[in-house]
């Protein structure tokens, strides 16, 4: 498994594995990516801030996501909980495993990653999110040993369960 970040021509490779997602999504009643998000646009800007990630595996796009670090003012307001830290924090969004990979352990590499780029910046927290209904999900951030943290909302208004976890 190769961690790299994407570059503008992975875009095409990126939506493929964007859309099986919002197909699976879509099946699964849950009502996450179903209004063209994420898209090609917002991909391209993802890539020009420097902060889509890729897993490959024998040049394949595997996996996607997005890491950020710095004040997401999607996470400014949280109800029903309250956040772990008050400091400097990464979060990860977007993330999408191709068809064919799930199962294999990539998403523990992506959050595994993430911890290694934390640590370089000296940022000790990261937070992520997911639709309630994300069931799939949810999974995958409580066997990384993600805290509940309590209900955020995006920039559209759609609730997301909200999490943190201490590195």
């Amino acid at each position: 498994m190769k961690f790299k970040k994407a570059e503008i021509k992975d875009i095409p490779q990126i939506m493929e594995i964007i859309t099986a997602a919002q197909e699976y999504l879509k099946e699964q009643k849950i009502d996450q990516w179903q209004n063209n998000y994420p898209n090609p646009e917002s991909l391209k800007k993802d890539i020009q801030n420097k902060r889509s990630y890729l897993i490959k595996i024998d040049d394949k796009i595997a996996a996607t996501a997005a890491i950020i670090f710095g004040n997401d003012p999607t996470y400014d307001y949280i109800e029903d909980g309250e956040w772990l830290s008050s400091g400097d924090y990464g979060v990860i969004h977007r993330v999408a495993v191709a068809e064919n990979y799930k199962g294999q352990g990539i998403i523990s590499e992506i959050f595994s990653q993430t911890y290694k780029l934390a640590a370089s910046k000296d940022i000790s927290s990261i937070r992520i999110d997911t639709h309630p209904d994300n069931n799939a999900m949810q999974r995958a951030i409580a066997k990384e040993g993600f805290n509940y943290c309590g209900i955020i909302y995006t920039e559209a208004g759609s609730k997301r369960l909200a999490y943190e976890k201490l590195l």
